[in-house]
């Protein structure tokens, strides 16, 4: 079975855009996040631009391997706002994305239908108005060795044009590398293999 090692995600925020029903103004919004702490950010962020709007309800998805996600409604009916949002980040299949819709009541209920369509559609500009890229998910190791053993550490990384993240080459060398998942085992077992040099998982 092959080894799923690629995300989609949002390269930057994206620009603002607006759906208009029954005078109710939705604006939406697209933010690349990493984690919850910039999700915070970017709400408060928008609750100072849009002091006098009624409801700030969002949607995200943060992680590769361990998801985490939350949808809020922010005061709307319930699942009407944040879940359809929610739903459009799915479809989209993107994760480290935030998107948040901001509706300014124009005095006309929608009902929860038109509530949940307004929602999704919000969401659905916000993210057609991003650029979506398509990332790898990493391994870091650290390979540690004497420096006598340079040219042998050096060969692989070349051979198999791996990505130094940062390197100690003194006596004691130290050397980070960052590798796709697929390919993670095979450059381990390399490494683990060559005399007198070790590897282990960077953050461990």
């Amino acid at each position: 079975m092959e080894i799923k090692d690629t995300y989609k995600t949002i390269e930057h925020a994206s620009e603002e855009v607006l759906f208009k029903d029954k005078n109710s103004k939705f604006f939406g919004y697209a933010f690349h996040v990493t984690n919850e702490a910039q999700v915070k950010e970017h709400i408060e962020d928008l609750k100072k631009q849009h002091h006098s709007a009624r409801h700030w309800c969002y949607a995200y998805q943060i992680g590769t391997e361990r998801i985490s996600y939350r949808a809020n409604d922010d005061g709307e009916p319930s699942n009407s706002a944040g879940q359809p949002i929610y739903g459009q980040i799915q479809s989209f299949d993107l994760t480290n994305v935030l998107v948040v819709v901001v509706r300014y009541f124009g005095g006309v209920k929608l009902g929860v239908a038109g509530l949940i369509n307004a929602y999704r559609t919000g969401a659905q500009m916000a993210l057609e108005a991003s650029k979506i890229v398509e990332k790898t998910i990493n391994i870091d190791y650290l390979i540690r060795f004497d420096y006598k053993n340079m040219n042998k550490v050096m060969r692989v990384i070349k051979e198999k044009q791996l990505k130094i993240v940062n390197q100690t080459l003194e006596l004691d060398c130290q050397i980070q590398i960052s590798v796709r998942k697929k390919d993670s085992e095979t450059i381990f077992n390399i490494f683990n293999n060559l005399y007198e040099v070790s590897i282990k998982n960077f953050n461990d």
